[in-house]
């Protein structure tokens, strides 16, 4: 009696192990990812800084939303003339400057020249501030050493086919800064991109460090994806909850942009999202937090 309690209390332990052990592989599919597909937690991306209140990829816009809580920074990268990663989303300085030009066809130092400030008071008249006028446009290498490991960062790689040092030069950077490599933390920089040849090479170089496929959801082959990214990065008038399910199934997390109405953040976190972008990241803490 003994011997066939014995081999039933056995057969009922690797059920419930066996069992279990599936349970946390379909949750996880990607074990690195663990920490970001928490079903109680929507992760807040700083779009551009806290671009809703201040110039965007400013050290104020960066500043404001490490202050409010966000949990990452992100910064768009351009590279200048001589080489230097700016945070900058065009690629030209027109918009967000009082210069003109490409970026790519102009210095670091005539770029440093430049008023990054004062056409966001022109703008947006309801937040301007006096000490906005004549912020100056930061490198990469600015950023990192201001605010060091005390924010996360999520680093957009713009149009990279068209500067042939890109990649290299911002692995650099993370690596000289500690940020990427071999025992240092993850998910303390995210790297994202249209790109997808760029995102294959840094995982080939670096497969600790999380990259995400920016896109139009309906175009994304998420199969080919989950082989060189940790998850998707749709623009949010693109996809539906079809789509984060079936990227969920494929163990890739989505990350979707822009997002600055609380009715859509509510929605996407019933859908189980797992982060947004966000010109308002006091908004979207606010939203979180109240549930």
């Amino acid at each position: 009696m003994s011997r066939w309690m014995s081999l039933i209390m056995g057969v009922l332990f690797f059920l419930v192990v066996g069992c279990s052990n599936i349970s946390v592989a379909n949750s996880y599919p990607n074990n690195k990812l663990e920490h970001k597909l928490k079903d109680d937690h929507l992760m807040v991306i700083a779009h551009r800084g806290a671009s809703g209140y201040a110039p965007e990829h400013t050290m104020a816009a960066y500043e404001l939303a490490k202050k409010q809580g966000a949990d990452y920074i992100e910064i768009d990268l351009q590279m200048t003339k001589d080489g230097d990663l700016i945070a900058m989303h065009d690629d030209t300085v027109d918009r967000t400057t009082n210069g003109h030009g490409q970026v790519k066809a102009l210095t670091l130092k005539k770029i440093k020249q430049l008023d990054a400030g004062s056409w966001f008071n022109k703008a947006n008249p309801d937040q301007a501030k006096a000490s906005y006028k004549g912020l100056k446009v930061p490198t990469l290498e600015e950023i990192i050493r201001h605010f060091g490991n005390s924010v996360n960062y999520y680093i957009e790689m713009k149009k990279p086919q068209e500067y042939g040092k890109m990649n290299q030069s911002l692995l650099d950077i993370l690596k000289k800064h500690h940020l990427i490599g071999s025992g240092e933390k993850k998910g303390h920089v995210i790297i994202e991109s249209f790109d997808a040849d760029s995102l294959k090479s840094i995982h080939r170089e670096f497969p600790e460090v999380e990259t995400i496929q920016l896109g139009d959801a309906s175009k994304m082959s998420l199969s080919t994806i989950k082989n060189y990214a940790v998850g998707v990065g749709p623009d949010v008038t693109t996809m539906n909850r079809a789509f984060i399910k079936r990227a969920h199934e494929l163990g890739l997390v989505v990350h979707v942009w822009t997002v600055n109405d609380r009715e859509t953040m509510e929605e996407l976190k019933r859908w189980q999202v797992d982060a947004v972008f966000t010109n308002y990241d006091d908004q979207a803490r606010a939203m979180i937090e109240a549930q």
